[in-house]
């Protein structure tokens, strides 16, 4: 019996290196999507008995993919609307000098990567650097770092920032994560988003000029104000809803537990005040909901497996009794292995090897 359960295991970390390999050789082949290459992989899974077929419903997340769906949703109708770009331009547009304008730009595009979701603004931010670039006549390198760096910095601020932060704040155990969150990065986040574009500035030797009056800059319209008035009204009060749900579970009240709801049932209503629901629709970056359906079944069989036990048993053995210790183990796993394992499945890898290893929700720092 020894023996054949120790084949099965040796099995399971086969299949499970294979399917991991794959995730890491999709680097060099980028015109595949993530999505695509997860969705194989989770057939993979279920094939070689690695996730049994009757399991399927409780590898899910489904608290997980109905906030993506909400946010995206919402997120989408502020896009279609035009209500984010208004937003952005109407801000940026104060600056009166190159300074200014980077700070602004670092600033308004990291705290909209906070509460939109980061891709959302990726998406949206270039076309706008490059009519600023040339605008001010700037080398547009450097203002595309900026967005790089302002989105990816601004998006760890809240939950919503980022699909990988959702998983640590729905999954780690940890109680009113977004204020949570909040309360913690919120300083360090906005300290990050000012120095960021200062930094970039002395390494590109840009000059700090004065621009005759605000920046201008071609004047964006809303596409759809009744739909504009919508999303601001509906992203405003889930945001709001998601932030008292937290202070009422602080306070010891009833709370909502399965916070994927909120955004999902005002993103519902939402579809039925807009104007255009198809269009808001095909916004949704589908994409990623399936890449999340077909994740949480994967590193469910790569857990069962044990292959990412093997890798760390003796680089994080248990939880260190120093706090320095521990924050710097835990930041450089985390660094080394997003760079070879997309960050959503290690993240949600990592989260099962914490708790195996006496992490709980009271672990908020780490």
């Amino acid at each position: 019996m020894n023996r054949h359960g120790s084949n099965h295991s040796c099995d399971g970390i086969n299949d499970s290196t294979w399917i991991v390999g794959g995730l890491i050789a999709r680097s060099r082949k980028p015109h595949i999507p993530v999505w695509a290459i997860m969705a194989a992989a989770s057939t993979f899974t279920v094939l070689t008995g690695l996730e049994p077929l009757g399991e399927l419903d409780k590898a899910i997340d489904l608290d997980v993919v109905l906030f993506l769906v909400g946010m995206f949703s919402l997120v989408g109708l502020t896009e279609e609307s035009g209500l984010l770009k208004v937003i952005v331009m109407k801000l940026i547009s104060w600056a009166n000098t190159t300074r200014g304008m980077l700070v602004y730009t670092s600033l308004v595009m990291g705290l909209l990567a906070a509460f939109a979701v980061n891709d959302t603004v990726a998406l949206m931010g270039p076309p706008m650097v490059r009519a600023m670039a040339k605008i001010t006549g700037l080398n547009p390198v450097p203002l595309f770092l900026i967005l790089a760096f302002s989105i990816t910095i601004g998006s760890t601020m809240t939950p919503m920032g980022n699909p990988q932060n959702l998983l640590i704040a729905m999954q780690s155990g940890i109680s009113a994560p977004f204020m949570k969150f909040m309360l913690v990065l919120t300083i360090p986040t906005i300290l990050n988003l000012v120095l960021t574009p200062l930094v970039v500035m002395r390494i590109y030797n840009i000059e700090n000029r004065e621009f005759k009056g605000s920046l201008i800059i071609s004047e964006e319209h809303l596409t759809n104000k009744r739909d504009a008035v919508i999303a601001a009204v509906f992203f405003t009060v889930t945001v709001a809803i998601l932030v008292v749900n937290d202070v009422l579970e602080i306070m010891g009240f009833r709370w909502i537990e399965h916070r994927g709801f909120i955004p999902f049932i005002m993103a519902s209503l939402a579809y039925i005040l807009s104007s255009n629901p198809r269009a808001v629709l095909n916004r949704v970056d589908w994409g990623t909901i399936i890449f999340f359906i077909t994740m949480f079944i994967t590193m469910d069989g790569v857990w069962r497996s044990g292959l990412l036990q093997k890798w760390l048993l003796h680089i994080l053995p248990g939880k260190p009794e120093s706090l320095v210790a521990e924050f710097l183990i835990l930041t450089v796993i985390s660094l080394l292995l997003s760079q070879v394992l997309s960050n959503v499945p290690f993240v949600k890898l990592f989260i099962d090897y914490l708790k195996s290893i006496g992490y709980n929700g009271e672990d908020v720092r780490a």
